[in-house]
């Protein structure tokens, strides 16, 4: 009789099976894949970083600690406003009153100065305004001055601006076409942006405007490694606002070539060539102008003289 085939034990070892070899390549590959997505995530690190600092290429913001005693010998008030949600002021500005009697007593010129160091450096201009019988309010924005020690950027400037118009108009009840936005460098797109939202701003005064910061983002070496076109937002637009905007409006060159965004503004517009405030066609330039398109001051009512008496 054949013998029965004898079953395998339950707990008889498992046959031995040859190692499997792993393939050099794929370490390779495997290496490979892992430098490239770290490579990839630190360029995208970098990219955020830029993002988030990019103001720094554009708006140089200077701390002062003190106010000055007076403009150019001017006297004026310090005035805090703009509070946040806990009524702490965050703005920190200049309210300098005309003279009694001067020829613009009736009209503020909102001064909106450049994103470069902070009031004090635009007392000259500030000054020379208060002259020609302006009203004159000038702030620093927040990260500027004594304003709040907040980061800089469009999007908080523009609400700065905003906090500054609701203090003329509410706070000092001065009626909107009372007031003459006069921007300089990034304050010029503030102004310009301001006007557009409110018409019934009489004026507008631009001078010496950053025509395009985008193109001066570019000349910054390290921009050279993202791509700016996409990430870049501090660009404070002008040249397509002016170009629509039907405000009457003063355009004051610190050169030989104006802007261009001044070759592409609305009519109606004056565009004047001058080196400096102090420059005599400065004051000439801006009287006409504001000659043209305020509306006249009221005459001051005489009151009679008694009788005498016989």
């Amino acid at each position: 009789m054949p013998r029965p085939t004898p079953k395998p034990s339950k707990h008889a070892p498992p046959t031995s099976a040859p190692p499997e070899a792993v393939s050099p390549l794929w370490l390779v590959k495997a290496i490979a894949i892992t430098i490239v997505v770290a490579l990839f995530c630190g360029y995208l690190t970098f990219c955020l970083l830029f993002y988030q600092g990019q103001w720094q290429l554009v708006l140089h913001p200077t701390r002062t600690s003190a106010a000055p005693v007076s403009i150019a010998g001017a006297p004026y008030q310090l005035i805090h406003f703009g509070p946040d949600e806990s009524a702490t002021p965050q703005l920190t500005g200049w309210w300098i009153p005309a003279s009694p009697g001067a020829r613009y007593a009736n009209t503020t010129a909102l001064f909106l100065p450049s994103g470069d160091g902070s009031l004090a450096n635009a007392i000259p201009t500030i000054a020379a305004l208060h002259n020609l019988g302006l009203n004159v309010f000038a702030f620093d924005y927040r990260g500027y001055g004594q304003s709040a020690p907040t980061r800089p950027s469009q999007q908080n400037m523009a609400h700065d601006v905003d906090s500054a118009w609701q203090y003329l108009t509410n706070s000092r009840a001065i009626s909107e076409q009372q007031i003459i936005p006069y921007g300089t460098g990034v304050g010029a797109s503030l102004a310009t942006q301001l006007a557009a939202n409110h018409p019934a701003i009489p004026a507008l005064i631009l001078d010496a405007p950053d025509a395009d910061l985008l193109e001066a983002a570019q000349r910054d070496p390290r921009s050279r490694l993202i791509p700016l076109g996409l990430l870049f937002h501090e660009q404070f637009p002008l040249a397509t606002q002016l170009s629509t905007l039907k405000t009457p409006k003063l355009l004051l060159s610190r050169s030989t070539l104006p802007a261009p965004s001044f070759h592409t503004a609305a009519d109606p517009k004056l565009t004047v060539e001058l080196p400096s405030p102090s420059d005599p066609l400065y004051s000439q330039s801006l009287t006409r102008f504001l000659d043209q398109y305020l509306p006249p001051s009221p005459a001051p009512q005489l009151v009679p003289s008694a009788a005498p008496v016989p």
